[in-house]
């Protein structure tokens, strides 16, 4: 977007964000201001979805929105021209004064920054109100999974309404469905099929999977781990880290220790395949998956090896908080040489991690959970962790992938290693 200061009465473009090579185009989810609407300087106009993050597209200058070239749903290249704005001072919104409202405004508006993309996008589809649903996000932001309870909630009160006024002998008609939006059909018994477009990220997720399926070798190969000492460790000195560093001791600083120095005893595992090349990495930028609303994404932490432990976890909270928000930039999340998941935060117990191309290799941590083991002769309860690395068998022989596992579970079980640079 242009950023010098336009007379007033000027015509502006509003122009879309400019993707980096990674990310071919986005797609116009929502539209915040319509055409005639007055907006200030920095205001959010609308918001772009890529395969990866959500931007905004904020007001360059202070006007008014004459005309809006790409509407909801459009697909939009880097740099491509969304909007016009004539340039000018809006006019000032009437004083309550004046023109007191008629009733109080409601806490969630359609055009409140709360409600989130996938949640707006789904009420625009639905053609509902965001004042009548609910909302539990953090800070009353109004999410997807909210919507989709209304929407049930809606259908089974329809549902029953309907058979109580239906007389007997009309229960075997079929012809009329309970609900009518046009994204769902119905049939008898108040049966019902919702269609909603699938989200640029889920298709993105969803090519990207079966591209490692058909284009490498990959292989799991597994292991267990006693976090015994790192649960100690983190009882006895959690609390004086949090008061000396401000932020709270987690178990993947251990694990993102142990993965640095690990891929320094293991090149392939830190190198990619580019055609007939093996590109070898000097550095350890390591992604870790992040759950939010929208689906999984992977912010990468670069340079991971020259952060200290309280670094890491600072890293971590800041990441994880606006991949929620849907606040992180496109370039967090390309280039990373290796990545963690944690499905044991959702209970798993056992998984197979996938591959994130061009990477050769993924770690998959899973639950804690006590389990009989044996202990210098004695079987004894211990907080037992199974790990996954998943790897690229066309660069990563079966010896390397064991070693590599087997060194980042001594790196677990044992803290003090990492003191030592051992």
């Amino acid at each position: 977007m242009a950023q010098e200061k336009q007379p007033s009465g000027d015509s502006l473009d509003i122009v879309g964000p400019q993707f980096p090579e990674s990310v071919a185009d986005g797609v116009i989810a929502v539209w915040h201001k319509k055409p005639g609407d007055s907006v200030q300087r920095n205001e959010l106009l609308a918001e772009v979805e890529t395969d990866k993050v959500v931007l905004e597209i904020m007001a360059p200058e202070a006007g008014t929105l004459s005309a809006i070239l790409t509407p909801e749903g459009a697909t939009i290249i880097s740099g491509q021209v969304l909007a016009h704005l004539t340039v000018g001072t809006p006019a000032a919104a009437p004083s309550s004064t004046t023109e007191p409202p008629a009733v109080p405004a409601p806490p969630v508006s359609t055009d409140d920054t709360r409600i989130s993309p996938a949640a707006r996008r789904l009420i625009a589809e639905q053609g509902l109100d965001a004042t009548t649903i609910a909302s539990s996000g953090q800070g009353g932001r109004l999410l997807k999974e909210d919507v989709l309870k209304h929407i049930a909630a809606t259908e089974a009160t329809e549902i029953e309404r309907t058979a109580a006024e239906a007389p007997a002998s009309a229960q075997s008609t079929v012809g009329s469905p309970v609900n009518t939006s046009p994204s769902t059909s119905g049939g008898e018994s108040g049966r019902t099929d919702k269609r909603v477009p699938m989200s640029r990220l889920r298709a993105r997720v969803a090519e990207r999977l079966l591209q490692v399926r058909q284009n490498t070798a990959m292989l799991t190969t597994f292991n267990e781990l006693d976090m015994g000492a790192a649960m100690e460790l983190r009882r006895s000195h959690g609390a004086a880290f949090e008061e000396q560093h401000g932020v709270r001791l987690g178990f993947m600083s251990f694990f993102l220790r142990a993965v640095v120095s690990a891929l320094g005893r293991y090149p392939e595992i830190n190198a990619s395949i580019d055609g007939d090349d093996i590109v070898y990495h000097s550095y350890f930028d390591i992604g870790v998956a992040v759950s939010s609303e929208r689906g999984l994404v992977v912010p990468v932490m670069r340079d991971a090896d020259r952060l200290d432990a309280a670094g890491m976890e600072r890293w971590l909270g800041d990441a994880a908080k606006r991949a929620r928000a849907g606040k992180l930039k496109l370039e967090e999340l390309s280039g990373g040489t290796f990545t963690i998941t944690n499905g044991g935060v959702f209970g798993s117990l056992l998984s197979t991690p996938i591959l994130n191309p061009p990477q050769t290799a993924i770690l998959g941590m899973h639950s804690i959970q006590k389990r009989a083991v044996v202990r210098d002769g004695q079987i004894v309860a211990r907080p037992m962790m199974y790990v996954a690395l998943s790897y690229d068998h066309c660069l990563v022989d079966g010896r390397e992938a064991v070693g590599f596992l087997q060194a980042i579970c001594q790196h677990v079980e044992q803290p003090g290693l990492a003191l030592l640079n051992l």
